[in-house]
């Protein structure tokens, strides 16, 4: 796919796939989209209840483990891992090539966890150990009692996804735990990685609908703008955080920059560009993933441009101009990170109550 290739070659973006699920490990599927230009998969508890819930490719494995008295929560773990290990050996030639900038696959801690830091640290803890693999990302969420968590996965030389990211001001928090982290890190760092997931459409979901509950007129002027504006503000606080002093002193170590990686790219608004999280944010040193229909479309009608740091006080003057129209962003930011906390958690549920009646089925 020459859009994905150039997309990292000529522009230092690299293009990942949001979605995971066994059959493309079975049939070499996911091997066919590292061949068009894939360089990483992340994965979430919606994936793997999708993917759980089609077909048979689990029931083998659930069966066998059934018959062990594995209880069906722990089961689900053992399915996941099994395809992620599988995914991360996929991967693992983008990972070496790459000198391990690429390749990553993302398995997320139990969603439940996202307020308990304790819980967040020891279920990184033992991911990492379960899977060992230097390709492995853990997803950790951005909440108040994530931040922590994350800083001491970090420190502890394991490499971290942070998930649900929708502020600036908690964007912030995220980069200064990965560098105390690395500063806390004894030894080499060139082992330890982490991306930084801003959700990116989700962002315009809420503040277009309360833009249209506004009664100034200048606010129809301002919906679908807050994303992308958003996203270019935090690229520019990820280059000031990046450099300088402090940073150049854990380069030395070996440390490898925090990316921003863009997630949530798909577009939800019907009205808008199915590529515009995509074009809109194209720079260096950045990750975007995208699910299946993101890709098509940007590989069939994209538009190939460094454009994360274009148009840069403009992007400023929209979030300063929302709060003249009524919209709190930071508002806008809790209630998402609450609904994203609470849908994950629910589709972990979901999939837990798919799994005993395919448990039941199974006969276990």
């Amino acid at each position: 796919m020459a859009n994905l290739i150039d997309l990292h070659d000529r522009f230092g973006q690299s293009p990942w796939l949001d979605n995971l699920h066994r059959e493309w490990i079975a049939t070499g599927e996911l091997g066919r989209w590292v061949e068009r230009g894939i360089r990483g998969i992340t994965s979430n508890p919606t994936i793997f209840a999708k993917a759980m819930e089609k077909g048979n490719a689990y029931d083998a494995q659930l069966r066998e483990l059934l018959t062990a008295g594995v209880p069906v929560e722990q089961a689900f773990w053992e399915l996941a891992i099994s395809d992620i290990t599988e995914a991360l050996a996929v991967l693992r030639p983008v990972y070496d090539a790459s000198g391990g900038d690429d390749g990553f696959v993302s398995l997320e801690v139990d969603p439940g966890l996202a307020r308990d830091t304790d819980g967040t640290i020891e279920a990184a803890r033992t991911l990492h150990a379960r899977i060992d693999q230097p390709n492995l990302y853990i997803k950790i969420p951005a909440t108040a009692e994530g931040v922590p968590a994350i800083r001491q996965t970090i420190a502890e030389g394991n490499s971290v996804n942070v998930t649900l990211i929708f502020s600036l001001e908690r964007y912030a928090e995220v980069m200064e735990a990965y560098l105390s982290g690395l500063e806390a890190c004894e030894g080499d760092l060139s082992g330890v990685s982490s991306v930084a997931s801003f959700f990116v459409s989700r962002v315009d979901s809420e503040v277009d609908s309360r833009l249209d509950a506004a009664t100034d007129p200048a606010a129809e002027t301002l919906k679908g703008k807050t994303a992308v504006a958003q996203a270019k503000m935090a690229y520019q606080l990820f280059t000031e955080t990046f450099s300088g002093q402090r940073w150049e002193a854990l380069a030395a170590r070996g440390a490898r920059v925090q990316r921003p990686l863009w997630a949530s790219t798909s577009t939800k608004n019907p009205a808008y560009p199915d590529t515009l999280y995509v074009d809109h944010l194209i720079g260096p040193r950045s990750v975007n993933t995208m699910p299946e229909t993101t890709i098509e479309a940007f590989d069939d009608h994209g538009t190939l441009a460094r454009t994360i740091d274009e148009h840069v006080a403009n992007a400023k003057g929209v979030l300063e101009s929302l709060p003249n129209v009524g919209v709190d962003l930071a508002d806008v930011a809790d209630k998402l990170e609450r609904d994203g906390v609470a849908s994950f958690a629910q589709s972990f549920d979901d999939l837990l109550a798919g799994l005993r009646t395919k448990a039941a089925e199974l006969g276990g």
